[in-house]
This record gives C-alpha cells, structure tokens and sequence, in this order.
C-alpha cells in the first residue's frame, strides 16, 4: 500500500529526470560530433567537390595537370583528418549513425581506384563524376544524422539548412558537369540527361529549405536569389538543359558560378553561427529543467520516503504474521488433510478449518478471515471429492463383480455347449466365444483394479513363468501374432500369479494393437541378478522422446486416476499392478522402430522352485486363464504348420493306470475333413478336462 505510491513518485521522478538528462546528452553529443566529424566533414565535402571538378577536366582533356595532383593531396589529407576525427568522437557515434560511416570510409577507400581509371583513361567524363557523386552522397547522409538537437523548431531550421546544403552541391555538379563540356564544345545525351537531373533537384531543394526557414534566415537567401549572379546562372542552366550545348561564353557561365557558389558558401555559414547560437539558449534552458526536475524532484522523493517507512515498519510487521499464517495454512495444513483423504482417514470439516490468528489492522483481520474462508471452501471441497472418488471406486467394484459373475455363468454354458458339440465348424466358433469371454473377464478385472480392490485368483504354490506367458497370450485377441521365445524355467509368487498374468496380457494386448497386423510381436524372459526380466517387443510405429518419458513416469509413479483420462486404461492398469507389487515397467523405442516394454520382476517374488519338466517329446500348452483357476499345462505333441495341438492320450494318467500310448501317424501334407474334425474333438475334450482338474485346485487353495 505504501510501497506503491513511493516507486510510482520514484518512477515519474525518473521518468522526468531521463527526459531532462537525455536532451541533456544530446545536446553533448551534438556538440562532439559537431567539434569532430561535422567540422571535418565540412572541409572533406569541399576538397572533394575541387578534385571532382579538376577530375572531370582531366577525363576531357586526358592530361594530368600538377594542380590536379595537389588537389588530390589536400583531399587525402582531408580525409586523414575526417578519420581521426571519427575515432575521437566515440560514444557520441550513435548505433543509428554507425552504419553511415562505415559506409562513407568505404566510398573513401574507392578514391584510389576512381582516380587510377582517370588517370588511365578507362573512365569517361560522366563516369568519374558519377564516382565521385557517390562519395558526396554518402557524406550527405552523415550531415543527415549529425542534425540531433531536442528542441522541435531548431531541428526544423537545420534541416531546412541541410536542404540548401544539398542544393549547393548541386550546383556544384553542374559547374562541374558543364565546365568539362565547355572544354570539349559538347554535351553526350547521357551528360544532357544529367544535366538536366541536376538542374531540377536543385529547384526541388532550393524550394524546400526556404519553406523550412524562418524570416531571420530565409532573407539573406531570397535575396541571392534574386541577385544578379543567381538568375545569370538560372538562365545559363536553362540553356543548357534546352538546347544540349554547353554555354557560348565559358567566361560567363565560370564567373556567374562561382559568384554564386561564393555568396551561398557565405550564408550557410552564418547560418550555421545562428543556429548555433539558437541551441546555446535551448541548452541554457535545458539545464535550467534538468535542475528542477533533480533536484526539487530528489527532496520530493526523499521526504515521502521518510513519511511512509514510519507506517510502513507497523504495516510490514503485521502482514508478515499474515505471511506466516497463509504459508502454514498452504504448504503444512491443506496438504496434510489432502493426504489424510487419499489414506481414506474420515475428516471433521469444522475441527479442521480453525480460523487463522492474527493481530493488527482491521484490514489485516479481514484478510484473515477471507483465508479462513477460502480454507473452510478447500476443504470442504477436498472432502466432497474424497467422498465421489469413493464412490466412484465402489461403482467400478460393484459393477466389476456383477460382470464377473455373469462371466462365470458364461463360462459354465460354454463348457456345457463344448461337451456337447463334436462339429469341428460349431467347436472353432465356441473357442472363439470362449476367448472372447476370457477377454472380458480380464477388463472385469481391470476395473477392479482401478477401484483399488485385488482380485479375487490366488495361487498357494508357485507358477512357473512360462504358465504365467501363455495364459496372458491367452487372453490377448491376435494371440496368433505373438510368438514366446526360449526362457529360463523359473516359478514366481502364486499370489501375484493373477496379477502378473493380467500386467502381460495388456503389455501384449497393446503391443498387438498398435503393429502392423502382418508384424509378430516377441516376448522374451530371463532371470537376472535382482530377479526376473519379461520383455514384450512389438515392430510398430513407436512413440516420440516426450511420449516414452511422460508413459515411464505415470508407470513408475501412477497418478491418481482420472475419469477424464482414459485414452491409456490400460496403462494405467499396468501402473497400478506394478505399483501394487514393486515391480518395475519401462517402454523404450526398440531397434525395430517399434516399443519394447520390459518388466523387471524383483527377487522376492521369484522362488527357487523350477518349473515341471514336460513329458517327453512334449511340451507345455497354456489354455484361456479362468477366475479362482491356476493355469495348467496340457501334454501335446508339439503345434503342426496348420496350427491345430495334437493331445497325447492317457498323458496325464497315473502310471498304474496308462499303457504305451499309440505311434503318431505318419505326417501327411494334407489333412482331410475328418481328421481334422478328430483334432477339434481331441483338443475340446483336453480342454474340458483341464478346465475340470483347474477347478478342482483351486477350490482348494
């Protein structure tokens, strides 16, 4: 309240102050650049336009005169002087003035070779007068940014004097133009054009710098041009621009020129002496505001410092103790009750609110009553959200176990439906259901997990890993497409079994989901030194840098779930799963252009129990995982190249009971229909049977 009334009188105070220095500065810098570069320049401009007269008369005669080369000296000599100068003037060069002058040092360092093609004869009249114009325009552009004085009517009269600058060395290119025309007797077209370009921006300057002047320093101007010397000059341009011939007495046109330049010459620089007498008197006044505006303004500033740090200690003291409360209140107490509600602790809104204490002003108790009420807001707010999230969880869990439960009946029709059926046709179309069925039970599942509840499949004895990969396979659509690679035989934890089962079957689900249907998708395993490593790899598209990092720290952190974020269900599954049992997930792009996701599956929950070894020439097929069964292997023969298992009879009975199972047939090309309906019948009855022999173990854990 006190501190911004103070920077805003300090502000303004500033603000004047800059205003007040800065024309100060300006006016010192034009000064320096007046004392350095504009003297130089001025001399500069002059040996210049000497060298290009007596240059251009060389080019028509093609002799090499000594005054030419003395000429030439006092230009360089000149310029000398005007580089020096530059370097003196420094900090007074502006950034905007900069490029100016390096671009007239580079016209001067052209002097050399513009001179050696008059000298040589490689330049015509026209030509090395052009050359030497451009060295003349980029000295004019430097006068244009010496004119920096602050006052509005003083940049205006300089201005308008720069004006009858330009137009002095107009007439100075016609002086030249035509006295090398006088010499030769006649004008090239090019030269007339020239001539007559001149001649009219010498009009258009002339007329604009008399605009700009004030009486006191147009007079003496109307009057030269009223002058004798002035309209003999006129009338001679004018011939020449008419007829294309130069002037018939050369005499006439040289004394009227340089009467003329004469006169000019000496009203510009008395103008010059005005003008600077002019930003004298602006300077004085100057300085005159730059006292008031620092000095008066200082002791204002001062003063209101001394008045407001008496109420501002006061002020300070009793908005820290509010400092105090807010922070206590944002950083230690609302997080702590957010906490306590994720722990599902029960919250009294009314003991929890307490109103902050603080003393001072009446302000200051208002402000701390409306914290206190935006307190009593939040956590209400958070209590009531606490409260949905609850019940949103228990929506998911109800609806979880209803689904459950009518899966299970399904389940039961099925295998009813399966025992019945021998049509190979009607028996793919239940297996098909079956695996659809199976699908279902694991979203079932998957909601269950989302509500924070386990579910309900637990295994008392380890599971071997591979039981646990093709029952996750199992519930996968395009189990087809994935293909299990040799891995170490190990058993993990029966009570994560389910869960570990579910965690691969949405990595692989989502592997198959996102490549290419024509593409295999490889799951590979392998203990390692701090447990058990399953990696999933599938040759999509990928995900970009920022996608692989924002997935890998959702899973290795998951969030609280969000009902408006469900583009990635079951990842965040997979988080949850993961989180539940220490494990660690990880995607990251694979050599195939695709994603590889590892699962690192710590060492407690892998025991030193070794999977069954299967009988032999057989090997271990995982069926469809069922609620409250443990997945069990079948014994078959192998997978033929048509895909269908051949169950191996009496496998599985005890060795009282078996007898030598029959010779495999012989193997064929090609089957026929009704081997191949055999092979539908075989692989329904092993499946009924294990099913059976599931449901029995699990019923007893």
């Amino acid at each position: 309240m006190l501190l911004l009334p103070l920077l805003s009188l300090s502000a303004l105070w500033g603000f004047v102050l800059n205003l007040t220095v800065g024309d100060g500065q300006n006016l010192l810098r034009a000064n320096t650049l007046y004392q350095t570069i504009g003297v130089t320049s001025t001399d500069l401009g002059l040996q210049l336009q000497a060298e290009r007269t007596r240059s251009v008369a060389a080019a028509t005669t093609r002799r090499l005169t000594e005054d030419l080369g003395e000429q030439r000296a006092r230009t360089d000599t000149s310029v000398i002087r005007f580089q020096r100068a530059a370097v003196e003037a420094g900090d007074a060069v502006t950034e905007e003035m900069r490029p100016t002058l390096d671009a007239l040092n580079a016209e001067l360092a052209r002097l050399a070779s513009i001179r050696g093609d008059i000298d040589t004869g490689n330049s015509s009249r026209l030509t090395g007068m052009n050359e030497y114009n451009r060295v003349l325009d980029a000295l004019f552009r430097l006068y244009d940014h010496l004119v920096t004085v602050p006052d509005l009517a003083l940049f205006q009269q300089a201005s308008s004097l720069q004006s009858m600058g330009n137009a002095r060395e107009l007439i100075a290119r016609e002086q030249a133009l035509v006295g090398g025309a006088v010499i030769s007797g006649d004008l090239s077209p090019a030269e007339i054009t020239a001539m007559t370009e001149y001649v009219a921006s010498r009009k258009f300057m002339h007329a604009r710098g008399l605009a700009g002047l004030d009486v006191s320093l147009r007079q003496p101007y109307e009057e030269v041009f009223g002058g004798e010397a002035f309209l003999s000059f006129s009338a001679a341009e004018l011939s020449v621009v008419k007829t294309g011939r130069p002037p018939a007495n050369a005499d006439e046109w040289n004394t009227a020129v340089t009467k003329l330049a004469d006169q000019l010459d000496k009203i510009g620089a008395s103008s010059t002496g005005v003008i600077a007498e002019r930003a004298t008197d602006g300077a004085t006044a100057i300085i005159v505001r730059i006292a008031l505006a620092g000095g008066v303004g200082l002791i204002a500033v001062i003063a209101s410092i001394l008045i407001s740090v008496r109420f501002g200690r006061r002020l300070a003291a009793e908005l820290a103790g509010l400092r105090t409360a807010a922070l206590d209140l944002a950083e230690v107490r609302l997080p702590r009750l957010v906490q306590r509600l994720r722990d599902g602790d029960e919250i009294d809104v009314k003991k929890e609110a307490k109103p902050l204490k603080v003393s001072g002003s009446a302000e200051i108790t208002d402000v701390a009553s409306a914290f206190g009420s935006v307190q009593r807001t939040a956590v209400e707010a958070a209590v009531g959200q606490a409260t949905v999230r609850q019940g949103v969880s228990q929506v998911f869990l109800n609806l979880a176990r209803r689904k459950q439960g009518l899966l299970h009946r399904q389940l039961s029709l099925l295998d009813a439906m399966q025992r019945r059926t021998h049509d190979p046709d009607r028996l793919d179309e239940l297996f098909r259901l079956d695996h659809l069925t199976t699908r279902m039970r694991r979203h079932a599942e998957g909601l269950i997990i989302l509500s924070g509840a386990a579910p309900g499949r637990a295994w008392r004895k380890p599971v071997p890993v591979l039981d646990i990969v093709r029952a996750a396979i199992a519930e996968v659509e395009d189990y087809a497409r994935i293909n299990v690679e040799t891995m170490p035989a190990a058993a993990l934890d029966g009570g994560a079994a389910a869960d570990l089962t579910h965690l691969v079957a949405e990595l692989v689900e989502n592997a198959s989901i996102y490549s290419s249907p024509e593409t295999a998708v490889q799951v590979r395993g392998d203990l390692v030194s701090n447990g058990y490593v399953l990696e999933v790899e599938d040759r999509g598209l990928g995900l970009s840098p920022q996608e692989y990092a924002e997935i890998n720290a959702r899973l290795a952190d998951p969030p609280e779930f969000d009902l408006a974020d469900s583009d990635r269900l079951g990842l965040f599954v997979v988080a949850r799963l993961a989180q539940r049992h220490g494990l660690q997930v990880t995607l990251r792009a694979s050599p195939f252009s695709g994603t590889t996701a590892i699962v690192l599956i710590p060492k407690r929950l892998v025991t030193e129990r070794e999977a069954l070894p299967p009988a032999p020439e057989e090997e271990p097929l995982e069926l469809p995982s069922r609620s409250s069964r443990r997945p069990k292997p079948l014994a078959v023969v192998g997978l033929p190249n048509d895909g269908l298992p051949r169950r191996v009879r009496q496998a599985n009975l005890p060795a009282q009971l078996s007898k030598p199972p029959d010779p495999p047939p012989p193997p064929t090309t090609e089957r026929s229909p009704d081997e191949v309906r055999d092979l539908f019948s075989a692989f329904q009855r092993g499946t009924q049977r294990a099913r059976e022999e599931a449901d029995n173990e699990g019923d007893d854990s």
